[in-house]
């Protein structure tokens, strides 16, 4: 029986190091790559074709979130599972809503991640003791009659937008933002500016703070993503 292939998505090379060797010990399980920032993991995840993305949100250069959707989208045998810091309502609904198989944090044990893993091979959804808990208690604490009522919207992004800003707020320049997206500095300029006017901010300042209060690098202002 061939073992099932994970990809590791993590930008703290102690972590991705601890959970390589967590996960040779299975003898199920294949660690095929490493990823230390959002868009390496897509690179990969097309590469090699995993089983199993197993990756984190806060990740450079790509958020884990938007990573994540790319590769659903171009490697859709690939299953996604988060394995985060953040238990955030928010981070967890967005994970679910753009089609991960799973949500884990990362107080979890060896054993439920090998397990978790597998799981979500098996086309099923697998959630942490504690997410679970969590999300079954937001639920529950939903008042009747209240599911009639309509949720505030974020700001809609779409996926380059997404990578621009992140860019931005790491502090590069149009011409590395250019040479990191393969695009033109004329663009890059354009897709700028449609963000200062969709955003309603004018300066890099308020964009790289949008961008921390978004949790596009750290913060739980949800954000929604086309």
């Amino acid at each position: 029986m061939k073992p099932i292939t994970v990809l590791l998505a993590e930008d703290h090379t102690v972590v991705r190091e601890g959970l390589r060797a967590l996960l040779a010990a299975e003898s199920d399980i294949e660690v095929v790559g490493e990823a230390e920032s959002g868009r390496k993991a897509i690179q990969l995840a097309k590469d090699l074709r995993p089983a199993v993305l197993v990756i984190d949100i806060a990740m450079p250069l790509l958020n884990g979130l938007e990573a994540a959707r790319q590769v659903i989208k171009a490697v859709p045998t690939t299953r996604v599972l988060f394995l985060s810091a953040h238990n955030d309502d928010e981070y967890v609904e967005q994970a679910i809503k753009l089609g991960a198989a799973g949500y884990l944090i990362k107080q979890t044990s060896a054993l439920t991640l090998a397990k978790s893993i597998r799981q979500v091979v098996k086309s099923a959804s697998f959630v942490g003791p504690y997410v679970s808990r969590r999300l079954r208690e937001r639920q529950e604490a939903v008042p009747r009659g209240a599911g009639g009522r309509k949720k505030k919207e974020g700001v809609s992004l779409t996926s380059r937008e997404v990578e621009i800003l992140q860019l931005i707020a790491e502090g590069k320049a149009n011409k590395q933002t250019a040479a990191e997206l393969g695009i033109s500095i004329k663009t890059v300029e354009k897709h700028r500016q449609h963000l200062m006017r969709k955003l309603d901010i004018h300066d890099t300042a308020g964009l790289t703070r949008y961008a921390i209060a978004a949790g596009i690098i750290e913060g739980g202002v949800r954000l929604t993503i086309e």
